[in-house]
């Protein structure tokens, strides 16, 4: 594997050609740099702009895909269809690790071939860094910092999204609101760090209890969401009431002690025919959640049943 810095340190690459291919001459080199820097600079998206230094590096070596490999646990990005031959170069900065780069076709690279591309790699290396570190920062400003759920203004994006899908589409769409009962007690008692511990757990507990599809949220203080796409009102209460075991079987160990919390959820349904705001969806959950707290709570209510027992 090869390793990109600013600096070239010791590379291996799959299957080097020895045969001679006559370098890019000085004036070509620059004007492909040029050209490569100018087109790269166009976006902020991780995949595109790999795409843009894939589609462009074409017209001096021919490749038939490129791989990258986040240095995190982001998805890796891939382009083309991988092949036999291939090279790998890890990328660097001054800054650390940024991730691995393998290109690949079908016949070998010629050593001029790979000092092509380690020449256009440093002009990639500064757009790919920037463009992780925006969508890093754009994915990090919705999110909740303490349970790593969605937050407020992901939540708003999400249910305006998932509405008209809904509309467009005539699916059932619900919403649960839920509520940690008591939750100043834990605070009070156990003090404000474990009860930071206990929303943590009860948010893990939640995302456990939902399928894939389903997008969780804290709306603030020990209140979260849950966005359920082409769910109706049985499917949502069968989830909730899922969701409301799960967390009251949760225990967080505390001195010898075991930290327990229950929740109350309330549920509303868009139905498929019916035409609703989003602020209409979040008041009938609202009130749905509000005669959970008042009926005992570590229960589920319906808005459904709120107006069949009307």
């Amino acid at each position: 594997m090869r390793d990109m810095t600013m600096v070239t340190n010791a590379h291996k690459a799959n299957g080097a050609s020895t045969i001679p291919l006559i370098p890019l001459t000085p004036e070509q080199e620059l004007t492909t740099r040029i050209r490569l820097a100018q087109a790269l600079q166009m976006s902020l998206d991780p995949a595109e702009v790999l795409n843009l230094f894939y589609t462009h590096i074409q017209a001096v070596v021919s490749l038939s895909s490129v791989l990258f490999k986040f240095g995190n646990s982001d998805s890796d990005l891939k382009i083309g269809r991988e092949c036999l031959h291939h090279c790998d170069y890890r990328l660097t900065t001054d800054e650390g690790y940024l991730g691995e780069i393998i290109f690949s076709r079908n016949k070998r690279f010629a050593e001029a071939e790979l000092i092509t591309l380690e020449l256009l790699l440093s002009t990639l290396i500064y757009p790919l860094r920037n463009a992780i570190r925006y969508q890093t920062a754009m994915r990090h400003a919705l999110l909740d910092p303490l349970t790593l759920l969605g937050n407020r203004t992901a939540l708003d994006t999400a249910l305006r999204r998932e509405l008209q899908m809904a509309e467009r589409h005539h699916h059932e769409l619900s919403l649960l609101m839920i509520d940690v009962d008591f939750f100043k007690k834990i605070n009070d008692e156990y003090g404000h760090h474990r009860g930071d511990l206990v929303l943590c757990e009860i948010a893990k507990g939640i995302q456990a209890a939902c399928r894939g599809s389903d997008i969780t949220f804290r709306y603030g203080g020990e209140e979260f969401v849950v966005v359920l796409g082409k769910t109706d009102a049985e499917g949502a209460k069968i989830i909730a009431e899922r969701i409301r075991q799960q967390i009251a079987e949760t225990n967080i160990k505390y001195n010898g002690k075991a930290i327990g919390a229950t929740v109350s959820i309330g549920i509303a349904t868009r139905h498929s025919k019916e035409k609703e705001h989003i602020n209409d969806l979040f008041e009938r959950a609202d009130k749905a959640l509000y005669i959970a707290k008042n009926s005992g709570r570590n229960c589920v209510v319906s808005s459904d049943e709120m107006h069949i027992n009307s």
